[in-house]
Formats: C-alpha cells, sequence, structure tokens
C-alpha cells in the first residue's frame, strides 16, 4: 500500500475561487475494441466497436481542471508490461503517437503549472493512466467508494492497476456522493459500473454538459436508458439502471449527455476540434 496523502473532502485545496468555467475541451486519448455486449446491456456479443478513450479539460480563467486522463501509454509501448496488464482475449489498447495526453493539452494552450485539480470517474486502466502526468501537480478527486473498492479488492483481474493510482506523489481528495467541486462544475453519483463511478455536471455559459463517462457508453444507452453492459460487481446491476435513468432524465431536462466511448459521438469523432 502506498503512503501517499489521502484526505476527505472538503479539503485544503482551493477550487472555489476559480471563477466560471469558459471553455470545455474534449479529448481522445486512444482507442479500444470492446464487445457490444459490454457497453449496452443486450448488446450483441460478437459486435466489436473501436470505442474512442476520452478525456476533457474544464477551463478556467487562470486554471483548469482535467477530467480523466486515459492510458499510461509507457505501458502500452512496453510490450512486457503490455502483456502484463492487456493480456486477455478481444482487447488491445491503441495510442496514437507520442503522448496524446500531454500534446493534446499543449495544443489546447494550457500549462501544467496551472492545473488545479484532477477528477476521474473511476479507477478502471484506460481512465487512471494519465495519473502519472498528475501526482505531484495536482489532487486526484475520486468517490470514496471508488477508492476503497480499488485499494482493498479490485486488482489486475478487474483492470484496476494500483500502480496507476497508488504513488506516494499524487495527493488524494475523496467525495462522497454529489459534490459541487468547483464553480460550474459538480460530481455525480453515478455507481454501478464500479462502485464509486461519477459523471460530470458542466455549466458553461451558453450551455449544460454532462460528461456521462462509464455510466453510458453510448448514446443509445441514454436514449433507451439501458445501462452499460458490464459491472465490477454483479449485486451494483440495479445501480447502475439508476444511474442511466438519472442520465436519461437530465438529457431530457436540456443538458448534452456525452456518453463516454461512442464513437460516432461528435465531440469525439472530431477529436475536439
Amino acid at each position: 500500500m502506498s503512503s501517499q496523502p489521502v484526505s476527505a473532502w472538503p479539503s485544503s485545496i482551493r477550487l472555489r475561487d476559480l471563477g466560471s468555467p469558459r471553455r470545455l475541451v474534449p479529448m481522445v486519448l486512444g482507442y479500444e475494441p470492446i464487445s457490444e455486449a459490454l457497453s449496452i446491456r443486450g448488446g450483441r456479443p460478437e459486435r466489436f466497436l473501436l470505442e474512442p478513450v476520452t478525456a476533457a479539460a474544464l477551463v478556467y480563467d487562470e486554471a483548469w481542471i482535467l477530467l480523466d486522463t486515459g492510458f499510461d501509454v509507457d505501458v502500452v509501448r512496453d510490450p512486457v508490461r503490455r502483456g502484463e496488464r492487456f493480456n486477455y482475449d478481444s482487447y488491445t489498447a491503441v495510442v496514437p503517437p507520442g503522448d496524446p495526453l500531454r500534446d493534446q493539452v499543449a495544443a489546447a494552450g494550457l500549462d501544467w503549472g496551472r492545473l488545479a485539480a484532477c477528477a476521474i470517474s473511476h479507477l478502471h486502466g484506460d481512465h487512471s493512466g494519465g495519473l502519472r502526468l498528475v501526482a505531484g501537480r495536482a489532487p486526484l478527486l475520486i468517490q470514496a467508494a471508488e477508492w476503497e473498492f480499488a485499494t482493498t479488492v479490485a486488482g489486475r483481474r478487474d483492470v484496476y492497476f494500483r500502480e496507476d493510482y497508488l504513488r506516494p506523489e499524487l495527493e488524494v481528495v475523496l467525495l462522497d456522493g454529489d459534490t459541487e467541486i468547483a464553480p460550474g462544475l459538480t460530481a455525480l453519483d453515478t455507481s454501478g459500473h464500479t462502485p464509486g463511478h461519477q459523471s460530470f455536471q458542466i455549466e458553461l455559459a451558453d450551455r449544460g454538459i454532462v460528461l456521462a463517462c462509464d455510466a453510458a457508453d453510448l448514446r443509445a444507452c441514454i436514449d433507451e436508458v439501458r445501462p452499460c453492459g458490464f459491472t465490477a460487481r454483479p449485486d451494483d446491476a440495479d445501480a447502475a439502471v439508476a444511474a442511466i435513468r438519472r442520465l436519461a432524465e437530465l438529457d431530457r431536462q436540456g443538458y448534452e449527455v456525452w456518453p463516454g466511448h461512442d464513437p460516432e459521438w461528435p465531440a469525439w469523432r472530431s477529436n475536439g476540434e
């Protein structure tokens, strides 16, 4: 177990003074082939989708917050370490040249020195790998239930890679359910896919956006009110249904609910351009 600092929200970090969010920068940090049956309940197991691995930066006047982080590209490109992590049937991690998180942050004109916080939906390996760039720079905001599961139960068989998030230099701040993190940014409890999964509600000047993350891999999950086909614990299937109903209701209220892995969703197709 890492000796990293862990504290409960609210902590000493100052996110109330950021002003209003100005823009949301979508990022596609890689791709992964996923069976449709995993991405939507009742999907066809023999049909595979090449799904984007997504993240976003919420930009304020003088700072920014990172939402999800993608793969650890150093592991993906190392044959031995890649084999240790991604050694199950019909799966491979695909990343573009370079370091996509670092490169897209730079392309957006953002400075790592102004990173105020990183909040990630859950600690599966396609979301936690970029924490290597966050450690020592900004705190990680995660649901307490997710942290408990990730540090005491889950392991590689569950696609949780503890070396991603058990880092002495990574400060962890634990949230408990719905939490207003900063002006215009609220973490939503959408547990089910994992025990402490969270989505993100964002209030921009001209529109409201909800990043569903893995509570809704595909837009069809929202339109048809069907959850993803995978839960880390079988007993959480009902919670996943409650989460997708919540997201569908936000969609009916006029929020743009962005599915986490839909290859046809416009923000991911354009790769933020």
